[in-house]
């Protein structure tokens, strides 16, 4: 069927909404074993009961920054994605050690223990914050990444492909702000903006899943993916929330006040995917990008030598023209998150 049918896979941070929706697409492929890992024993037993399959499932408790445990988690294993991170931004300003400790650190214990095991591919999820980064973690994003091109190269005998993958902000996540959003106008009438004219690059679970497979299938190693993704503007986002929101509450819309509250810490107007350096050795490969890793580059770009050079610049949300409104509005129902 594909590439993860019969695969044994070890998710770290599967309970997570990107990890659920991993887990709907390898249950289509028909992998052998999925195992999940994660330390929240609460999140672990809804997952358990609401999936129901002792046949195919492991439910894993540990945490990425023992190495011991991840080591024994992965044994026997065939593809490991790394989820696990400290994401929300002004909790890693007022915490650095401590995403430090799960951010890079917990990203070298899967690496060693990916070596150990020979895994046949280890998928690292980074952020669009890890270019030219502004806070904690999107440095700690970034380390991490440079912690993957590496081991591609120090790995010695094994067969390990480490690859990155770079997301934008996944609709519908816990991350993300809609959920916030709804949640305000029902409770209060009233939502915050950090910035009206803030920009972001956005995508659906469904493209984020569809980016991390195929990254773990096909990658050479040493890679990092990044989607070609639309740009929103925090405001219309907020606008078209806001608007559809008051139509299933049956209350008008011009009763819900927009509060601008300025940048939380280490956060910015725009992100970035890939740096005009970056780009200069990339290559466009139909729906997204393949970025070249700095060091020890050469078979790797062998590898894409059928495909045609990106386009030299920066890939940021700031210089890209944002959709419309009602492009907005359609990916949100398309999504079913209004």
């Amino acid at each position: 069927m594909g590439y993860y049918t019969g695969k044994k896979i070890l998710i770290i941070g599967g309970t997570g909404t990107i990890g659920r929706g991993l887990v709907n697409e390898l249950i289509k492929q028909k992998s052998e074993v999925i195992r999940i890992f994660s330390r929240d024993e609460y999140k672990q037993f809804l997952m358990e009961k609401e999936i129901d399959d002792n046949k195919l499932f492991r439910f894993l408790i540990g945490d990425v920054r023992n190495y011991e445990r991840v080591e024994r988690a992965m044994a026997g294993i065939d593809v490991v994605f790394n989820l696990a991170a400290m994401k929300h931004v002004p909790s890693c300003e007022y915490n650095p050690t401590e995403a430090i400790k799960t951010n890079v650190e917990g990203m070298e214990n899967v690496i060693k223990a990916a070596i150990y095991n020979n895994v046949d591919s280890v998928v690292f999820t980074s952020s669009d914050k890890a270019i030219n980064p502004t806070n904690t973690y999107g440095a700690t994003k970034l380390l991490a990444e440079k912690l993957v091109q590496g081991a591609n190269f120090n790995k010695g005998n094994v067969k390990t492909r480490f690859v990155a993958v770079r997301f934008g902000n996944v609709m519908g996540s816990r991350g993300s702000v809609i959920p916030l959003f709804k949640k305000q106008i029902k409770e209060s009438n009233c939502i915050t903006l950090t910035d009206p004219e803030m920009t972001r690059f956005m995508m659906s679970l469904s493209q984020a899943v569809q980016l991390i497979m195929t990254a773990g299938e096909k990658a050479y190693g040493g890679e990092a993916f990044v989607l070609k993704m639309p740009v929103i503007k925090l405001k219309d986002l907020a606008e078209v929330v806001i608007e559809e929101s008051c139509k299933s509450l049956n209350v008008s819309f011009k009763n819900i006040d927009i509060k601008t509250i300025g940048l939380r810490p280490g956060e910015r107007k725009f992100e970035e995917l890939m740096t005009v350096e970056e780009s200069e050795f990339a290559y466009d490969i139909g729906d997204m990008y393949a970025v070249m890793p700095s060091i020890y580059a050469e078979n790797v770009k062998n590898f894409y030598k059928e495909f045609r050079k990106a386009e030299v610049g920066s890939y940021n949300s700031s210089d890209a023209v944002a959709i419309t409104k009602e492009e907005v509005r359609k990916i949100l129902k398309d999504e079913g998150l209004v």
